[in-house]
């Protein structure tokens, strides 16, 4: 059983009296879209500055080749951002989605962030809290299951890794297309977070609060597992606007920009 409830709207935090923590996914950050990169840097200086900690739950990127694309100059401007944010005292962390799990240890050091391994069960405000970026949940999309376990192998990521930057950023072009294609074949529920993956993930786990992104459908679920009473939160993308979760130890609240 779950039950949506966005949450959104409420206002911003100001200032660090109440200790909290940050939660932000599915960006797609491009140079094509350089409106939702401003709302995103506008968001590390005046929101997340406050916070203690960042996480960005995978697909801060539209795509990403590898890290010697960092000296494309919309890249090395997000990095120098996050950078920035991280100086004024807001711990970055950053978990590798689908669109940008070639994000590595130059970019880590280039943002002044740590990468988050995916899932993360942490101690939030005294609530154990699961941090994932969510498509492993969509259990329903056995295609992209299986492609996620090939390209996650680490010898498939150092062949492709040496191969030209130009090459892999046409590769990654044409599977994006066919990703779409392929979209428009598949069902709202095959391609959303399924309840046995979720029941799973969270029984694993020891029955925490489960934080994610992936679905782009923004809410707050309730589920009941073996007796247990579990909240989930999803995430928005930034596709439209922006948006981010607040947690504190009073909670978690969604917040629209």
């Amino acid at each position: 059983m779950s039950a949506g409830d966005h949450g959104l709207g409420a206002s911003p935090p100001s200032g660090r009296a109440v200790p909290h923590t940050l939660f932000i996914a599915d960006l797609h950050l491009c140079a094509e879209h350089p409106q939702t990169t401003r709302i995103f840097k506008d968001f590390l200086r005046n929101t997340a500055i406050f916070a203690e900690s960042l996480y960005i739950l995978g697909d801060l990127f539209e795509y990403w080749a590898g890290d010697d694309d960092l000296t494309d100059p919309h890249h090395a401007g997000v990095a120098s951002a996050l950078a920035e944010l991280s100086r004024g005292g807001t711990a970055v962390f950053i978990m590798r989605g689908n669109r940008d799990f070639l994000i590595g240890d130059k970019f880590a050091q280039a943002a002044q962030a740590r990468i988050a391994s995916d899932p993360t069960l942490t101690d939030l405000y005294g609530t154990p809290t699961l941090l994932t970026h969510g498509d492993t949940l969509c259990s329903g999309d056995t295609g992209y299951l299986a492609f996620r376990d090939k390209v996650r192998a680490p010898s498939w990521q150092s062949a492709f890794l040496a191969r030209p930057l130009a090459e892999r950023k046409a590769e990654i072009e044409a599977l994006r297309q066919r990703s779409e294609a392929d979209k428009s074949l598949k069902s709202e529920a095959e391609m959303d977070a399924q309840p046995d993956a979720v029941a799973a993930a969270l029984r694993e786990h020891g029955y925490p609060r489960l934080i994610h992104g992936h679905t782009h459908r923004p809410a707050r679920h309730l589920h009941q597992i073996d007796g247990h009473d579990c909240e989930r939160w999803v995430l928005g993308s930034w596709h439209d606007h922006g948006s981010y979760l607040h947690c504190d130890a009073s909670g978690c609240r969604a917040i629209r920009l």
